[in-house]
């Protein structure tokens, strides 16, 4: 599985405590949704932010660390656009934080009704949201 990842596990030293064996693929932006520091770094619906490809085939563990079953975080598909890079997905997954839980409701709205999963998903859906892979130089 290849995940943008943007707060945390950025960090080589937090990956490796919650994953066995990962790869860093390189750098890519988001676009279409920015970062938004709280309790735990989170996303919100416009702008940009960038990051990085980190890829495992630990889902179960990425999925814990970020509190997938207790609906801290959700994971989502976004598409993958642009970036001349080889061997680039087509979706790259992201993990979007509980505004409530995470301290920023007041500044980070998901537009509609419903669980976080479905009004994030309907952004994207309705919305340019992609990652867009940065070559290496």
């Amino acid at each position: 599985m290849d995940v943008f990842v943007y707060g945390t596990l950025t960090n080589p030293a937090q990956v490796a405590a919650v994953v066995d064996a990962y790869v860093f693929v390189g750098p890519a932006v988001l676009e279409g949704l920015h970062a938004v520091e709280g309790r735990y770094p989170t996303l919100a619906p416009g702008g940009q932010v960038a990051g990085r490809l980190l890829r495992t085939d630990a889902v179960a563990a990425m999925d814990a660390y970020e509190g997938v079953d207790s609906g801290l975080y959700v994971r989502v598909s976004v598409p993958v656009t642009g970036g001349d890079v080889p061997a680039a997905p087509e979706s790259v997954e992201v993990y979007v934080g509980d505004p409530a839980r995470l301290d920023v409701a007041e500044s980070v709205t998901w537009p509609g009704e419903g669980p976080l999963r479905e009004r994030v998903t309907r952004y994207l859906a309705e919305h340019e949201v992609s990652i867009r892979p940065i070559p290496d130089s």
